[in-house]
């Protein structure tokens, strides 16, 4: 992988990492992923006039990723209800590389060499063990835990179809921009059903989840699937995990999370499989 395509994946990490948070430290949950939804929408209809329109092949993935990401955001909002960033977010991504790599290994033939399998695995390892000890605390919230383990299957659902779909577009981000304005409408349908006219009250600082999280979200899944064009699927899906080192920090620093010894020696597996993936 080159160098600059591996920059733009830490990058992207970080700010998935951001995003992540912002819906973690909101009172609700759902409104908040509803808002970063909303504010990435908005965004992509200010770029929208200046880009290409995607390639026709492609517009069936798009509908396919917009219906699945409402799924996902919906899991992340359920996943942090009673959870910590600390646990939900890792559990959400530890599993989602290894099932992104074989099911592109066995629908793509597209299969990762043995050293960038080593750095999937190290990745996974440091991911999974930093969810470990706060699973424990998991136990009380059953709920929360089944979102992001169901999660980390959807992950690996949209990262397949978007991997495939931005490949055709011809246009990484014009895919992104109508993927989250599709997204927005069919979250916008599920909430007005689930919620109601409590839509048109927003809550104190929801301004801020859909400026800050919709920007974050919108340019952090644009530079991943435009690594995917220049890169194979299954090794950007796992690089991208390094989001969790990030989120640890986040989680420290903002939302007053503890820094365990697991939480650093599992961020450091992390780090290394990165540089594991950079030399393969």
């Amino acid at each position: 992988m080159p160098i600059e395509v591996m920059a733009v994946v830490l990058f992207s990490a970080l700010l998935h990492a951001g995003w992540n948070a912002l819906v973690r430290a909101s009172q609700d949950k759902f409104l908040a992923s509803l808002h970063v939804v909303c504010g990435a929408a908005a965004l992509a209809l200010l770029v929208l006039p200046g880009l290409p329109t995607p390639a026709p092949a492609s517009w069936p993935w798009l509908l396919a990723s917009g219906l699945i990401h409402v799924v996902y955001f919906s899991l992340v909002a359920r996943a942090y209800q009673g959870t910590d960033l600390g646990f939900a977010y890792p559990l959400m991504r530890g599993a989602a590389p290894v099932l992104t790599a074989l099911a592109a290994a066995l629908l793509l033939a597209e299969a990762p060499t043995p050293g960038a399998w080593l750095g999937i695995a190290l990745i996974c390892g440091g991911v999974l063990a930093l969810a470990g000890r706060a699973g424990r605390s998991g136990a009380s919230h059953p709920g929360a835990v089944l979102a992001a383990l169901a999660n980390a299957g959807v992950i690996a659902l949209y990262t397949l179809v978007d991997g495939l779909g931005v490949r055709l577009a011809g246009h990484a981000l014009s895919y992104t921009a109508w993927v989250f304005l599709l997204t927005a409408v069919f979250m916008l349908a599920t909430a007005t059903w689930l919620r109601g006219r409590t839509l048109l009250r927003p809550p104190p600082g929801a301004w801020r989840a859909a400026l800050l999280g919709g920007t974050g979200t919108l340019a952090a899944y644009s530079l991943v699937l435009w690594a995917m064009t220049q890169a194979p699927i299954a090794t950007v899906a796992a690089l991208r995990e390094t989001a969790i080192v990030f989120a640890a920090l986040i989680g420290v620093v903002f939302l007053k999370e503890g820094l365990s010894r697991l939480r650093l020696c599992s961020a450091l597996l992390v780090c290394a499989g990165a540089v594991v993936i950079k030399l393969a």
